[in-house]
């Protein structure tokens, strides 16, 4: 049966594509998974009355904790899933041996004679990358098509010659350019392998207008069986085009997060891309242990050096837009000392609705700051919200103005829960000293500044503890004896 914790965090899942991993009660990571609906998928595990493997049971059952990041579609899932098990080696993963790992296709222009070749490593050699797919034989009609229509050479010669041409029957069938022959020049046999990239990217769809074409052609005729095989063809290549997530380099990031910081400063109507962008999220239960997180994009990318945590002070209970006005107030302030340390925003956002919008413009104009661009984020629809009398924005799903600020306001979310849940944990384990007799506040403090935390406390002698200042021998006792059990009790 879920924990409460577990059933807290299950209420933070997205419907979107990404990866989770979980944890043991130390927070050693013992399996990784991907999901394209990582709610659906995640609770699952957790469903009363699932019947799950005997492999999966014992996972389940050791799962204390776990958390998730969301992509953009499946193909990344597949590479950050393959990329957390190799750096992890979780427990209760299947190793991933090669025969296992998803295939792509690899497309080298720094060779002579540039080629495609199958893969199931993409690796940053500044080679360009189309996959990895779950299926194989969408990989391999993908190549098997673009070499043929294109004129790519297969071979695997590094560098084709007359006595590789003479064993080859590829030019015969005309299905190479032969450029290892002068069939073609170097220039020309180039282009053609840049447009078949472009293919690949999905920047030439009348290619495949054409096999949809001389498919219902072929069927038109009764060539039935030369029409299942475009079709196939065709299924292989909108598979492979519509979602090429290719190379997960800093290279690539970024320039998909300038296009994205582009395209966001023309909705949100900014006068420029918004270099510097922070998002704040509130987080507590039910009213008690209410902090916040503010986490700090630049240029479109997480810089976790200026990412700040709070616990709100101003109020006691559940109530999000006091608490984001808090937030505001403490970073934007004249008594702030962040200011300091961290560049101001060039876009303020608010990870919620118009009422957390409102509190956060109100307090910006209060202060004398009203300067700084701020939108809300609301989670139901992904929807950018405006105070300004605009209409709310609905972006694209594949828009990666939409990644950039879901990237982050996802940040938000896990850096404010996982505070929100080490402040908890801590207030629960320290509690337990209130319940031993003969302990006040005033010993607490001193045995909390003494060792540190109750795992500190747990670690210690009975000697050691009744060496601090009002704590007799008897006591200590007690006192090991709670701290002891504190760290058995799962929170």
């Amino acid at each position: 049966m879920a924990s409460e914790l577990i059933r807290q965090r299950l209420k933070e899942l997205p419907n979107r594509p990404g990866c989770y991993i979980m944890r043991d009660r130390r927070g050693v990571i013992i399996y990784v998974g991907k999901a394209k609906n990582l709610k659906r998928r995640v609770s699952s595990y957790f469903r009363p009355g699932a019947k799950h493997a005997p492999k999966v049971r014992s996972m389940v059952d050791t799962v204390y904790d776990f958390e998730f990041m969301t992509v953009r579609n499946e193909a990344e899932s597949l590479l950050t899933e393959a990329s957390l098990i190799k750096k992890h080696k979780p427990h209760f993963n299947i190793l991933m041996r090669d025969d296992k790992r998803y295939l792509a296709l690899r497309a080298d222009a720094d060779a002579e004679w540039p080629r495609f070749s199958c893969c199931r490593i993409v690796r940053d050699d500044g080679a360009r990358y189309f996959g990895p797919f779950p299926s194989a034989p969408v990989v391999r009609a993908a190549k098997d098509f673009v070499e043929k229509h294109w004129g790519i050479r297969s071979c695997e010669a590094i560098c084709p010659d007359a006595e590789t041409h003479r064993h080859c029957h590829a030019d015969v069938i005309r299905r190479c350019a032969a450029p290892c022959v002068g069939s073609i020049d170097s220039d020309e046999y180039r282009a053609r392998f840049d447009e078949a990239c472009q293919f690949l990217e999905g920047k030439r769809p009348a290619v495949l207008a054409e096999v949809g074409t001389a498919m219902k052609s072929a069927a038109a005729s009764g060539d039935f069986e030369e029409a299942a095989r475009l079709r196939d063809i065709l299924f292989a290549l909108r598979e492979m085009t519509k979602s090429h997530f290719v190379r997960k380099t800093p290279e690539m990031r970024r320039a998909d997060a300038e296009k994205g910081l582009a395209d966001l400063a023309e909705v949100i109507g900014l006068d420029k891309p918004p270099r510097i962008i922070e998002c704040a999220d509130i987080s507590n239960l039910f009213g008690t242990h209410n902090v916040a997180s503010l986490v700090v994009a630049r240029d479109g990318l997480p810089d976790r050096r200026l990412y700040r945590r709070f616990k709100i002070k101003s109020f006691g209970g559940a109530d999000d837009p006091r608490a984001m006005a808090e937030v505001v107030r403490r970073r934007y302030g004249p008594e702030s000392t962040i200011a300091e340390t961290s560049p101001r925003a060039d876009l303020f956002v608010c990870d919620g609705g118009i009422t957390q919008l409102r509190a956060a413009r109100g307090v910006l104009r209060e202060i004398g700051v009203s300067d700084i661009p701020t939108i809300g984020l609301a989670e139901r629809q992904e929807e950018i919200v405006l105070d300004d009398g605009r209409e709310n924005v609905l972006l694209p799903r594949d828009s990666e103005a939409l990644f950039v600020l879901t990237r982050l306001r996802d940040e938000a979310h896990r850096f404010a829960i996982t505070y929100h849940r080490n402040t908890r944990e801590k207030s629960i384990r320290e509690s337990v000293l209130d319940e031993v007799p003969g302990i006040g506040e005033a010993k607490k403090v001193r045995l909390l500044r003494r060792f540190r935390s109750i795992q500190g406390i747990a670690r210690a002698s009975v000697a050691e503890i009744s060496s601090v200042a009002g704590v007799g021998a008897m006591i200590a006792e007690e006192v090991l004896k709670a701290a002891k059990g504190a760290g058995k009790e799962k929170f």
